[in-house]
């Protein structure tokens, strides 16, 4: 990948976090601090690795995405509106009763949406689903999940681990945003996961550990992904909470938490400003 792709793919990560904001300001809720930690694996998902067509979201040869830790919408419709299956104006929209662009994603509603999520530790067992039908169907689409640290205390998502590496879904691969906090706080003190790399390779899975924020280690951890053949594979990402605005990175209480006008004007200002330096960097 050469240094201009990579601006470019960070630049989109930007301007995903930038309609994370624009979402749960205008809604007066929402859940920043998740969405923002994951804004570039689903910039190199959707702007370098899946192949999909916004002209045609149903095409059954595109490859899925399902958002488990389904409360971080903002940034799936942040991505999804720069990707083009709907206007990003309507990114302000967000939570309000008339709007198609609800809480939790809608694969009903939403253009672009594979599955509806919400209830923590389902949507990576319907991912399970969707990769054993390609299997069986003889089709080459592969599927993504994307679940969250805190999410993987429930019991379906072993459940679903176990499932994945029995029938060998090797199409079907899962990042953990590893971000280290929830809504009542770090994971460590909650409910330890640790050590999630070992236990995903125990259930079977490949593992691959990564920084979720550098573009050219999630695009390298795919096509590893990609190479690996009779296994699932799992993507530890560690992440910054909150990554991208100053006063939201590492602080729990923008787990669920809509910043105000004074907040929402600093987290423009300093996300604006990132995507001007990149937007510079590449028109170089």
């Amino acid at each position: 990948m050469d240094t201009r792709e990579i601006n470019k793919l960070n630049l989109m990560a930007y301007k995903i976090r930038r309609n994370v904001i624009e979402a749960v300001y205008n809604a007066a809720s929402g859940h920043p601090g998740g969405s923002l930690s994951i804004a570039e694996i689903l910039s190199v998902l959707y702007f370098k690795e899946m192949k999909v067509n916004p002209k045609n979201p149903k095409d059954p040869d595109r490859d899925r995405l399902v958002l488990s830790k389904g409360h971080c919408s903002p940034a799936l419709y942040g991505v999804l509106a720069e990707k083009g299956y709907f206007p990003v104006e309507d990114i302000k929209t967000f939570r309000k009763v008339d709007s198609y662009l609800q809480g939790h994603p809608d694969m009903k509603g939403v253009p672009g949406v594979d599955m509806s999520t919400g209830s923590l530790g389902q949507g990576v067992s319907a991912a399970n689903g969707m990769a054993l039908a390609a299997k069986i169907d003889n089709k080459d689409y592969r599927v993504y999940s994307i679940l969250g640290d805190g999410e993987i205390e429930e019991g379906q998502v072993w459940e679903a681990a176990m499932y994945a590496s029995h029938y060998k879904l090797d199409n079907h691969t899962v990042f953990v945003d590893f971000n280290g906090l929830q809504i009542d706080g770090p994971i460590s003190k909650v409910m330890s996961s640790e050590p999630i790399d070992k236990k995903f390779e125990a259930f079977g899975f490949n593992v691959i550990t990564i920084d979720a924020h550098d573009v050219v280690a999630i695009s390298n951890a795919i096509e590893c992904a990609k190479n690996c053949k009779g296994k699932p594979t799992a993507i530890i990402c560690k992440s910054t909470k909150g990554k991208g605005v100053s006063y939201m990175e590492n602080q729990v209480s923008w787990h669920g938490s809509a910043p105000k006008k004074e907040q929402y004007d600093i987290a423009v200002c300093e996300l604006d400003k990132k995507i001007t330096e990149l937007e510079e960097l590449i028109n170089e």
